[in-house]
């Protein structure tokens, strides 16, 4: 988020790491890893709260550099959920 220079303009952001396991494609095998999720939001009291709309070229760089850095993580998806209905945290 700093990198990007979208740092204060996001109220909380974090990555879940999701037990599901994901098909792939490395080389030319197949994998079944797990997938992480990306959650950025903008909020101004915490009660309620909006889903960043982060530009493509950010997420598409967070994404890669995921993928490639995190053994065992094959997918990066993200949570365009606002709260209500969904929370901010996930458990």
């Amino acid at each position: 988020m700093k990198e990007a220079g979208l740092y204060d303009q996001v109220w909380q952001a974090g990555a879940i790491f999701l037990p599901v396991q994901s098909v792939g494609v490395m080389g030319d095998e197949r994998t079944y890893e797990n997938v992480i999720c990306l959650r950025a939001v903008e909020s101004v009291d915490g009660m309620t709260a909006d889903w960043c709309h982060l530009p493509y070229p950010v997420l598409a760089k967070i994404s890669n550099e995921i993928i490639n850095k995190v053994k065992g993580i094959n997918r990066v998806v993200y949570d365009i959920s606002s709260k209500p209905p969904a929370t901010i945290e996930w458990e």
